[in-house]
């Protein structure tokens, strides 16, 4: 099917022109002389105590005046350069509308700063919001938005990382326990202790099942879910999902890095199910695209390096998310679309890759990209192999594609939807009034 692709259709399917660039901030809403439990608190409250918190994954809680203030400076320092909270998409740049973004506004950035400078005052307690309830232990970060505990939780078998041993990859193939087909609306992925989390790197897990088609052949979609340092998990959109079928089993490839103590861990997965008999129409898909395999890096001692890869798209789809992986030399990573008209748009660029960081951008249901079938994905990495890389082990080195934390990798992980030329151009059209009734 030929379908006409304007400049203005492209710019609305790409999802520009709805939610457009950050908003500017407005000072005047900043007080004149912030207190912590008036104005500072509520931030904290909203976008740090998921981490900083007794119990969770962060090295200090900031739920009190009494445990933030010694921190002030730091924090200061932190949310001014944006490295807290960890979200790292350049905001100057391709699309900013996300379901899951955790970043600071600019005058909330502005009130935590000029709170600092005003030497951290505590406020008056009667002002303090009201504690805010968190569970034991790390808690599912979906659990408050998806009602509770995940429905199914799929764990790898148990290994033990000895002090001083080298990184260790751990390929365990378990059951995933589903007795009839399941719809997947959620997938998050955790180490199963707080000390796992100084040892577990990332861990990918492939779906192996016997799929229509496949002549009683166990295959499978392949990668069913991919977890890094710091990822949240993956929310699928509305109408959109992940199959499980009987039988089914998960294959782990699991990173553990090098630790100075023993530490016995399992990596825990929890799924979330779509209600029994609500079957989504579209299937989600998780593809790697970047430089992988033997050569696919090649950055000598002291200097900052550019690869390229492309990805073509042989049916039109929808850009559900993306997420750059990279190791510590990582220093940003760019998604462009090369459209069928040679027109390329950037998508999504960060500018701050930080490798304790592996943030999944979910886009907006409004702006997610769709594009056409014959477009290309551009994923452009930049590794910095200089002292100017705080992260960086050592610069003098040279530096080549592998799996090891001082390897580097360049590929991005980004979530697909396919679509019919027919669902493209209905897709492309709501899109198109949506935007219409925003103008209005």
């Amino acid at each position: 099917m030929r379908t006409t692709f304007s400049r203005r259709l492209a710019v609305c399917a790409l999802g520009f022109g709805i939610g457009g660039l950050a908003p500017g901030v407005a000072y005047a809403e900043v007080p004149a002389t912030p207190t912590f439990s008036k104005h500072v608190a509520p931030i904290f409250q909203e976008r740090c105590e998921t981490c900083h918190r007794p119990g969770s994954i962060a090295p200090m809680s900031l739920r009190t005046f009494e445990e933030s203030r010694p921190w002030a400076r730091s924090i200061k320092t932190r949310v001014e350069t944006r490295q807290m909270p960890p979200w790292h998409i350049d905001k100057t740049v391709g699309i900013q509308e996300f379901k899951n973004d955790r970043s600071l506004s600019d005058e909330q950035i502005a009130t935590i700063v000029k709170w600092v400078e005003a030497g951290a005052p505590p406020g008056d307690a009667r002002d303090m919001p009201r504690p805010k309830t968190w569970p034991d232990g790390q808690g599912w970060n979906y659990a408050a938005r998806l009602g509770g505990a995940p429905d199914l939780i799929v764990r790898s078998t148990p290994w033990t990382q000895k002090a001083g041993a080298n990184d260790t990859w751990w390929k365990p193939v378990v059951d995933a326990g589903v007795t009839e087909p399941r719809w997947v609306r959620a997938i998050e992925v955790r180490p199963g202790t707080l000390k796992g989390h100084k040892i577990t790197h990332h861990a990918n897990s492939d779906l192996i099942q016997i799929e229509p088609g496949d002549q009683g052949q166990p295959a499978g979609p392949g990668r069913f879910m991919e977890w890094a340092v710091g990822k949240e998990g993956e929310l699928m959109r509305p109408n959109s999902g992940k199959l499980l079928l009987p039988g089914s089993r998960i294959a782990w490839d699991i990173h553990y890095s090098a630790s100075n103590e023993d530490i016995t861990d399992v990596v825990e997965m929890g799924i979330y199910f779509y209600p029994k008999g609500q079957e989504p129409k579209y299937r989600q898909h998780l593809l790697r695209m970047g430089n992988t395999g033997e050569g696919a890096i090649d950055l000598p001692p002291n200097t900052i390096k550019a690869t390229e890869s492309f990805y073509p798209l042989r049916q039109a789809s929808r850009i559900e998310s993306f997420q750059p992986h990279m190791h510590l030399r990582g220093k940003a990573m760019s998604m462009e679309a090369i459209l069928p008209t040679g027109q390329t748009v950037i998508l999504s660029h960060v500018d701050n890759f930080t490798f304790n960081w592996h943030n999944a951008y979910v886009y907006a249901d409004h702006a997610a990209p769709l594009l056409p079938k014959g477009t290309v994905l551009k994923i452009t990495a930049w590794h910095d192999n200089t002292v100017a890389n705080k992260a960086n082990p050592d610069p003098n080195l040279w530096v080549g594609y592998g799996d090891r934390t001082v390897d580097e990798m360049g590929h991005a992980w980004v979530n697909v939807t396919y679509l019919t030329d027919e669902e493209y151009v209905a897709e492309v059209e709501t899109r198109r009034a949506q935007l219409a009734r925003g103008t209005q």
